[in-house]
């Protein structure tokens, strides 16, 4: 017999980055990376992408990396503004390494509602 959970089968189910396997974060949860993301010294960067097309090309990034940014309503204020302009879309926070030349983090911070 076949065990199944509420998740779902982790080697079928399609993700989206590093926290795809866990329930969705709460907003507090998501500040607390953006947080970690910025205490560490990365660039933050927004990127989108349609659903249908998220898997299989590169997403188009909302700006250029906010190099030097440590303000976390700052960078708030522009996911919800990418997230206004294109509301069917995902839409992903990453976290630029300047030293590694890297992505430090990268995680989905709106899950478009067609998902």
């Amino acid at each position: 017999m076949k065990a199944t959970t509420a998740m779902g089968d982790y080697r079928t189910q399609q993700s989206l980055e590093t926290f795809s396997f866990l329930p969705p974060l709460a907003q507090e949860e998501v500040y607390a990376q953006i947080n970690y993301m910025l205490s560490q010294g990365l660039a933050p960067a927004i990127e989108h992408e349609d659903p249908a097309q998220a898997s299989n090309h590169y997403w188009t990034m909302w700006k250029l990396p906010f190099f030097g940014e440590t303000e976390l309503a700052n960078v708030v204020t522009e996911l919800e503004e990418c997230h206004r302009a294109y509301p069917n879309h995902h839409v992903r926070l990453i976290g630029y390494d300047n030293y590694t030349q890297s992505q430090g983090v990268c995680f989905v911070v709106y899950r478009a509602k067609a998902w």
